[in-house]
């Protein structure tokens, strides 16, 4: 179901970008508040599919993807060029996205996304001894 929702995150997050577009710099009412709710949706189906998937990969997919289908669109519906570069870095996004997950996979990673527990404890540390010093530093309690 992860994977099902990074889909729909990049789906939402494409979708989020065309209305930004359309909204024409928040002068049009209507795609700048669906550029708005697009964009809450998508990042809400990231962070449930970040239960399973790793961040590594899928932030790597979300962004990348994302972005090859947005210069895509540009190129189709906004006459937006597309040039040699363009095509081939796109190509190369696509290659580096399919190359991450193999990589995830060869090396024997976890697919749950799941954080280890020492590293789960070293960012709580980290956390809690950074809220610890700027409540020292301005004198309060957290």
């Amino acid at each position: 179901m992860s994977w099902i929702y990074l889909i729909f995150a990049i789906a939402l997050e494409v979708g989020g970008t065309v209305s930004m577009k359309m909204s024409n710099g928040f002068t049009k009412i209507v795609p700048s508040i669906l550029m708005i709710v697009l964009y809450i949706l998508a990042f809400s189906s990231l962070n449930l599919a970040l239960k399973q998937v790793p961040v590594s990969v899928a932030y790597a997919i979300w962004s990348g993807v994302g972005t090859a289908a947005i210069a895509v669109i540009g190129y189709m519906y906004f006459q937006e060029s597309m040039t040699l570069v363009k095509a081939v870095s796109i190509a190369l996004i696509i290659l580096g996205v399919i190359g991450l997950n193999l990589g995830d996979r060869a090396h024997g990673a976890r697919s749950s996304g799941e954080p280890s527990d020492i590293s789960e404890n070293k960012i709580q540390t980290d956390l809690a001894a950074g809220i610890s010093g700027l409540a020292e530093e301005r004198g309060k309690e957290i």
